[in-house]
């Protein structure tokens, strides 16, 4: 049951309710929902609820109709997230969790971890205790692995992530790795799921051999019931009767998962297919059903692997799967990025350089595109600092108020902002990153507003032109530009006006309790902005494949062109190119242009040299 208390309950009322359910036999739980207080209550299926509702401070009572209690929406509303080390599963950043079935040697776990992260792996997965059908295949390294597992982490700085088959183990777990995983055939091992309960590590639990989803969240929720919900769902696929691969993978469940529970949900393509050349075409189907993460074995000499080398991707064919999430992510607004331990690092190092908080600087507010780019990026743990204007993102970096900044460079429909090209060559920042941010606009007004009541609707200038084709349907309507989204949210808020609306973000409209009127109105679907991340020094460890530089030429014929020649020679991809005027001097050039290699690579040395000497000036603004 969950009980609603009335607005006057105060912590005496609370605690008196607290205490009476504790004496029917109930486990308690304080929740919190849309600044109501309410109390859970549960371990009895014989309450009667007009009891309950005559409790002293008691407004409402709401039963909860599902079986599992604890993992429910109805108990939770809120997507929850689970952090392991640095890395928070759940949200909007995707998670790569990679590494072979079993660790084998630390020589073998190194190099594949090594690889793993130079791809995008942020979390490293590997067996050292492996429950094998047969009783004479390898059944794992045991302790010996477990160490190999703390070296990893200790190596790389990604936090690691292994089995657990029973509850002698766990002092093991405890001492050496940062989230254990109950496999398929422990699932309803109900001893193991009330000691990784107890244990408070975080727990990634897979789907059974052949489970319901009711079975699988039921065995959740005995490690919820235990007092750890830090947990998350795996789906590795189910045994049918299909034998063209090693199980059938259940994508169905993941939207299903996503509306009965507040759990993350994982995927595992690799023990679902079973064969190498289906693992890829299941991650990305995943990502597009709204996963929150893949789990892929990666071997690097799967043919002489001791488990599980047939499903095994190469680092090589890792690298392209994580290249091509990487853009798809952005389509149901997620995000993969691939210095994401690199720069929790630097991070790390700037705080204690500075002695506060690393801190990311976006314009606007929270709700914003800005904030969501940012949120995206770094995760919703870092501190961020909110500002009025482009400049003083770069002023607040510049300053060390911010360790970073993020900054829109480019939307596929309104196309580039000038500005930031031209902050970038004001300013000795680096850019360290970058992310696409699909924009999705929403009319968003006052609870009960119907379109056919609006009248004036308020944005930024951007988001208005992406909206054009919308609002042209509406003459009568007034549009009034503002600085950005969540200032026009603001605004009509203040105004109190019935026929006021804004175009927004569905968090901006979350945030400030409005309602969404039409969704997703933008002209183009194919509506996606450009952002980087700048900050004061580049990324020493994250791997770099992209350049940003400005420079300027001769004024004379065919110096462009020289430039264009030189980078043809030397075989590098010119993914962009834009010129802007020179302040001060009419008629006369900059030219921005992205370059897909490192130009600052020892490799790169003759063709940055070459590049120096055909221009009159060559500012090198960002390798990422």
């Amino acid at each position: 049951m969950i009980l609603v208390l009335k607005n006057e309950a105060g912590e005496e009322t609370k605690k008196r309710i607290r205490a009476q359910l504790f004496k029917m036999g109930c486990i308690v739980r304080e929740l919190h929902s849309a600044g109501q207080n309410v109390i859970g209550a549960l371990g009895r299926e014989d309450l009667d609820p007009d009891t309950l509702k005559a409790l002293d401070g008691v407004a409402e009572i709401i039963p909860i109709k599902s079986k599992f209690k604890l993992v429910s929406r109805q108990w939770h509303p809120e997507n929850s997230r689970v952090k392991a080390g640095p890395v928070t599963i759940g949200g909007q950043r995707l998670v790569l969790i990679a590494g072979p079935c079993a660790i084998e040697s630390a020589e073998q776990a190194l190099t594949i971890a090594h690889e793993a992260k130079r791809y995008g792996a942020t979390l490293f997965r590997g067996g050292a205790f492996k429950p094998r059908t047969s009783p004479y295949s390898f059944q794992g390294l045991e302790e010996e692995g477990l160490k190999i597992l703390a070296q990893v982490r200790q190596e790389t700085g990604m936090p690691v992530v292994t089995e657990i088959t029973s509850p002698a183990q766990a002092d093991l777990m405890l001492k050496y790795v940062d989230m254990v995983q109950v496999g398929a055939r422990n699932m309803q091992n109900f001893e193991l799921l009330k000691c990784v309960g107890r244990m408070g590590k975080p727990v990634l639990l897979k789907r059974g051999l052949a489970s319901t989803i009711e079975e699988w969240l039921m065995s959740a929720e005995y490690i919820l019931a235990e007092g750890n919900d830090h947990v998350v769902l795996c789906e590795r696929g189910i045994r049918t009767y299909e034998p063209y691969t090693r199980n059938t993978l259940d994508l169905s469940a993941i939207p299903v998962l996503k509306n009965l529970t507040h759990l993350p949900v994982v995927v595992d393509p690799s023990h679902a297919t079973g064969i190498r050349e289906k693992v890829a075409p299941m991650a990305r189907a995943a990502v597009a059903a709204g996963a929150d993460g893949l789990m892929i074995e990666v071997h690097h000499d799967p043919a002489n692997a001791l488990s599980d080398g047939p499903q095994s991707l190469y680092p090589e064919q890792f690298g392209q799967l994580a290249r091509d999430i990487y853009v798809i992510s952005p389509v149901v607004g997620k995000q993969l990025d691939f210095d994401y331990l690199s720069a929790s690092v630097q991070q790390a190092e700037l705080t204690s350089e500075n002695g506060h908080s690393a801190v990311a600087a976006y314009f606007g507010e929270p709700g914003s595109f800005s904030h969501i780019a940012c949120c995206q990026y770094f995760g919703t743990d870092i501190e961020t600092l909110p500002q009025p204007s482009f400049r003083a993102i770069f002023d607040a970096v510049s300053q060390k108020q911010a360790a970073y900044g993020i900054i829109p460079l480019e939307n596929t429909l309104t196309g580039s902002i000038h500005e930031n090209y031209d902050l970038l060559l004001d300013y000795d920042l680096k850019i360290t990153g970058e992310l696409y941010v699909r924009i999705i606009h929403n009319l968003v007004a006052a609870a009960g507003a119907r379109i056919e009541d609006i009248r004036r609707v308020l944005s930024a200038h951007p988001a208005i032109q992406q909206c054009r084709q919308f609002i042209d349907r509406y003459p009568n309507w007034e549009t009034i530009a503002v600085n950005n989204t969540t200032n026009a949210v603001k605004k009509i808020i203040e105004n109190g006006q019935p026929g006021d609306a804004a175009i927004a973000s569905r968090e901006a409209a979350d945030i400030h309790n409005l309602e969404i009127v039409a969704k997703g109105i933008e002209t183009n679907p194919r509506n996606y902005t450009r952002f980087v991340i700048i900050g004061r020094k580049s990324n020493k460890d994250a791997l770099k494949n992209k350049s940003s530089i400005v420079f300027s030429t001769p004024n004379e014929a065919g110096a462009l062109f020289e430039i264009m020649k030189i980078i043809a020679k030397h075989q590098v991809n010119m993914v962009k190119l834009e010129s802007r005027p020179i302040h001060g001097k009419p008629w006369q050039y900059m030219f921005y242009a992205d370059l897909e290699t490192d130009i600052c690579a020892k490799e790169a040395e003759h063709f940055l040299d070459e590049i120096s000497q055909a221009t009159d000036f060559l500012k090198i603004l960002g390798t990422f």
